[in-house]
């Protein structure tokens, strides 16, 4: 490929990030990575509630071990998920902008939120919550800084060594929540930006959204409750 051409190339996808619909197609794009790690980080960690196998080895610990032993495959997938958050946050953060300060600078008479609802109006403090809680979790699970019994390789006596203090699981609760309304909010306006609107299954997308909203938030919360109640220990 010729200078010329990568840089009119360059410059196509330069134009088309520039436009709100660019700046959209990105976040629904990286929101669909996201999402989908998500509910695959949510399979494993349910994990937890199951018997260890027949070498008294807790199914999670056998599950990142298998990872840890595909390196090509768990730092690619840290590599994508990575390009993912920092390419979300910079699409959310300056459509915040030209939302905030660009496109309504005239401001409203009297605000009546009427095509919004409760989750998209919280995506404001919703999307930093969850990111200070992703940052925890990695000093929690990842690096072990903050996690007082912390032990390279025991996913499983990590996850009940700091989900025992009712503070760190109180946060992780109230942080899924917040995960919860924010995907909840996401899947829709994804669906919306890829043109799967239509009068006709409109109704059945906000249902489905709901649906995958609140699974995603149980099934994270459930693992904290858990422990805290004593059922995994």
């Amino acid at each position: 490929m010729s200078t010329a051409t990568a840089n009119g190339e360059l410059g196509r996808v330069t134009g088309f990030y520039s436009s709100v619909v660019g700046k959209k197609m990105v976040m629904a794009v990286t929101g669909f990575i996201l999402f989908g790690f998500i509910v695959v980080h949510m399979v494993a960690n349910l994990q937890v509630f199951l018997p260890v196998n027949a070498n008294g080895v807790p199914p999670l610990d056998a599950y990142a071990e298998h990872l840890r032993a595909l390196p090509p495959l768990l730092w690619g997938t840290r590599v994508v998920l990575l390009a993912a958050v920092i390419l979300h946050i910079l699409a959310a953060v300056q459509l915040w902008w030209l939302n905030k300060f660009e496109a309504r600078k005239q401001g409203y008479v009297k605000w009546e939120p009427v095509a919004s609802n409760y989750a998209s109006r919280t995506m404001v403090w919703s999307g930093p919550i969850i990111f200070f809680y992703v940052i925890y979790h990695l000093l929690d699970f990842t690096f072990g800084v903050v996690n007082p019994g912390y032990q390279p390789g025991h996913v499983f006596r990590n996850v009940v060594a700091s989900f025992q203090h009712p503070v760190v699981a109180g946060f992780y609760i109230v942080a899924n929540i917040c995960l919860a309304f924010h995907l909840y909010h996401g899947i829709w306006s994804m669906c919306q930006t890829v043109g799967l609107s239509h009068p006709r299954y409109t109704p059945w997308l906000k249902h489905a959204s709901a649906v995958f909203a609140i699974v995603i938030g149980v099934g994270f919360c459930s693992v904290p409750i858990a422990v805290l109640a004593g059922l995994v220990r």
